[in-house]
């Protein structure tokens, strides 16, 4: 029976005496045509490699298999990884249990090719369903650990989704909108409503792909202070630029961040939400040089 039906799903887990755990986000798609846009997202060829995160009952993930060499499937359940392995839903899938936060996504692509797919190889796609806890934090760590990632396909809830999609000004943007802008490309492929889901979420969700950029659109003299700086002009949004940085990188005095800012054609009233892709690389580059005691 096909792993998007309901019945199915709901059998599988009774007889496996498996339970969910809302608080992981477990709430599995029963909708074929969307799986199938998912899938179709992912721009897939026979030589691929992916990396699905939260395969859980496997839906996705057996229709991914048809496409590509090897999907690694990164569960994090127990249960849920067991069942997998007793009943892969196809022969070039590999059930690994681990989790999402923590694992060496290069090392584990590498692992499974012989080197030749992970850091230093081929790049693989990464895939998943992610659960509303997860998403910041694994897009932040897959983008800045700079993952050998060429693409990337996730399910989000909407309101994530408005941040990885957000421009300058927008109410939604935030530290992980401009990390994401600065390596890759984003869509949104379709919105989905919660109704698609067993159990239903109280909230919808929607598909976005970002497609990794060969070059990044702006040009920084050093990504740590980048991302450093963007997250300091987030981290009270309601404080304007000037006070927020001299807050979280007290390294400098407010005063220098005012001169800092002013040099770079920004107002140091505004807040971090309006600025610009090339206005966070223009205060990175006179910060740098700043701390090497250059004017």
């Amino acid at each position: 029976m096909d792993r998007t039906s309901g019945r199915w799903i709901r059998e599988t887990l009774a007889a496996h005496d498996l339970r969910l755990h809302k608080a992981l986000g477990q709430n599995f798609l029963v909708d074929a045509n969307i799986r199938d846009q998912i899938v179709g997202a992912c721009q897939l060829t026979p030589a691929d490699v992916v990396v699905e995160i939260g395969p859980g009952l496997g839906a996705l993930t057996g229709r991914l298999a048809e496409s590509v060499r090897l999907v690694l499937a990164l569960e994090y359940d127990r249960g849920l990884h067991a069942l997998l392995t007793a009943d892969p839903p196809g022969e070039n899938v590999i059930p690994v249990l681990g989790d999402a936060r923590s694992v060496n996504f290069d090392d584990l692509a590498a692992t499974y090719t012989d080197g030749e797919y992970g850091r230093g190889g081929k790049p693989c796609k990464v895939v998943g369903n992610l659960p509303y806890y997860l998403t910041g934090n694994l897009l932040w760590r897959l983008l800045v650990e700079r993952v050998n990632a060429s693409l990337m396909v996730f399910m989000v809830q909407l309101e994530a989704s408005g941040r990885l999609l957000a421009t300058p000004g927008d109410r939604e943007a935030g530290a992980l909108t401009a990390v994401v802008q600065y390596y890759c490309r984003t869509e949104l492929v379709r919105r989905v409503p919660r109704t698609v889901f067993h159990p239903a979420p109280a909230v919808d969700s929607a598909v976005v792909r970002l497609l990794k950029r060969e070059t990044p659109p702006v040009e920084v003299p050093d990504e740590d202070l980048f991302f450093q700086l963007v997250r300091a002009s987030f981290a009270n949004r309601r404080k304007k630029l000037a006070n927020s940085l001299a807050v979280h990188m007290p390294d400098f005095s407010r005063e220098t961040w005012v001169r800092l800012l002013s040099a770079a054609g920004i107002d140091p009233d505004r807040r971090g939400e309006t600025l610009r892709l090339s206005e966070f690389a223009d205060l990175t580059g006179l910060a740098f040089r700043e701390r090497r005691g250059e004017r």
